[in-house]
């Protein structure tokens, strides 16, 4: 009899909490997926085709209810933006959104985006990666679960280009000097905030989330390291 060795399931950075799903985001799902959406499972992606252009792409992880992603793609046009976002009914929300303004420089990938940049982004395709207020597991039992590891900074790093960068932003400082750490030890990242420093929150837009912060009282921590040539 042949044993099999035990199967042990990846450690996630998040957990799936569905809430209420309105008949509005699930009809955006339905109809708008299709045309925003980005087919990860596919194999590895035609960027400039799925956009109908090359222009500088950015990808946000874990877009929440696309507030910041919005703004961006609407203050910049002459870039192409790639929201990544587990909660269906945050990604109903956003491609309601989308339609509703006539937003065109948007694409969503309705998953996880670790899995998206393993399987399906290319390499050096991406001129900048933000993550904005990642979930902090801030028990100390459970920070493993922290999506910024040594491997997901060598991910990044594989997917930008020269000169990208990530910002990472967070209302909880242990969780701020984590990334701190982290990527400061991450071969081919350079902190742009100086060593050992934070940075200035720059073109970032505050959010709902972040003004909900502010009123109770929390610190926000901004990092950006720009990926250079191992």
């Amino acid at each position: 009899m042949t044993i099999q060795p035990p199967q042990h399931r990846p450690i996630r950075s998040f957990v799936r909490r569905e809430g209420r799903m309105t008949v509005a985001q699930q009809r955006a799902l339905d109809e708008l997926l299709p045309r925003y959406g980005l087919d990860v499972d596919a194999g590895t992606l035609d960027l400039d085709a799925a956009f109908g252009r090359s222009a500088p792409r950015f990808l946000e992880i874990g877009f929440g209810a696309g507030t910041a992603l919005l703004e961006m793609a609407k203050a910049h046009p002459e870039r192409d933006f790639i929201g990544a976002e587990v909660h269906r009914p945050g990604v109903g929300g956003l491609l309601l959104q989308l339609e509703k303004e006539g937003i065109g420089n948007v694409r969503v990938i309705c998953g996880d985006a670790v899995e998206a940049l393993n399987g399906a982004v290319p390499d050096h395709a991406l001129d900048g990666v933000y993550l904005f207020f990642p979930d902090p597991w801030h028990k100390k039992r459970h920070n493993k679960r922290r999506l910024v590891q040594p491997g997901f900074a060598a991910l990044i790093h594989r997917k930008l280009r020269t000169g990208g960068f990530i910002h990472m932003a967070t209302d909880w400082e242990d969780y701020a000097r984590h990334m701190l750490a982290v990527m400061s030890a991450a071969p081919g990242f350079r902190n742009a905030g100086g060593t050992d420093s934070f940075a200035e929150r720059g073109e970032r837009p505050v959010t709902k989330y972040e003004r909900r912060g502010q009123r109770l009282g929390h610190g926000v921590w901004d990092l950006l390291f720009t990926a250079e040539q191992l």
